[in-house]
């Protein structure tokens, strides 16, 4: 399957500003139809680097006034939904790879420390493996009412789980914390997931997060805002959560002035 992906984001600078960003797709992870073409307007210069979790991420200081970034691809991706296996288990902590255990403790927007007493008692006397994520990815998204106007940059797992109430972010930040008190490594994943193979929604396109969690020997993905294995998603970043995968980060005041996003299936 063939999937147009891009974006266009536009700035308001009052001053040149440096800025991080990991707004490519997920190195060495798809086949491209067309190949990404990033563009910066005015052109500036920049430096692309590999991160601490394996994202393509780019160094540079933007200049003041208006400063647009856009990017648009067409990439190769499975025609299968998110692969399912009930029969997956949890690993022994002590078994773990080590590239793993930075996903089983605690970090900036996942506090597994306050969580952890409501997740034992929810999820402790139940099935473990890939039936026990899927319970705190069911429960999350039972839990919690999505909406844009509860986004927030500053809640955490935490928060979120106090008001019932988030985006995108918050959905995965939940499920990955509670994943961890239970001793399963979670991760936050970053990227694009267009309405391909289920009803369109009228709202404006965005990017999307959601969650992937360690057993078997592997990565499986789970996704607490839709609950449903879905087609076409297109990773860009993981890491602990979204502080180590945001899409922009600067260093100085900034406005964004323009956003959107599309992916479509061609």
């Amino acid at each position: 399957m063939r999937i147009q992906i891009g974006y266009r984001m536009q700035f308001g600078i009052p001053a040149p500003t440096p800025m991080l960003m990991n707004l490519h797709v997920r190195p060495d992870t798809y086949a491209f139809a067309r190949p990404e073409r990033l563009s910066l307007a005015p052109h500036t210069p920049s430096e692309l680097f590999t991160d601490a979790y394996g994202n393509a991420s780019r160094r540079l200081v933007a200049p003041a006034g208006d400063f647009a970034i856009s990017s648009d691809a067409v990439v190769e991706v499975p025609d299968q939904a998110d692969a399912v296996d009930w029969q997956a288990v949890q690993h022994p902590i002590d078994a773990l790879p080590y590239d793993v255990l930075p996903f089983l403790v605690a970090s900036r927007y996942c506090e597994i420390d306050r969580l952890g007493e409501f997740a034992w008692k929810r999820f402790g006397h139940g099935p473990t493996g890939y039936l026990r994520a899927q319970s705190v990815c069911h429960f999350v998204h039972q839990h919690l009412q999505f909406g844009y106007a509860y986004a927030d940059a500053t809640k955490s797992a935490h928060g979120a789980f106090l008001e019932r109430r988030g985006v995108c972010r918050d959905f995965a930040h939940l499920a990955i914390a509670l994943c961890r008190c239970m001793g399963i490594p979670a991760r936050y994943a970053t990227g694009y997931l267009g309405d391909i193979g289920v009803p369109p929604v009228a709202a404006p396109m965005d990017f999307s997060a959601w969650f992937e969690v360690y057993l078997s020997g592997r990565w499986f993905t789970l996704d607490a805002r839709h609950d449903q294995p879905r087609i076409g998603r297109v990773v860009m970043a993981y890491g602990r959560d979204a502080a180590d995968a945001a899409l922009t980060t600067s260093f100085g005041p900034t406005v964004l002035k323009h956003f959107e996003v599309w992916t479509s299936e061609v």
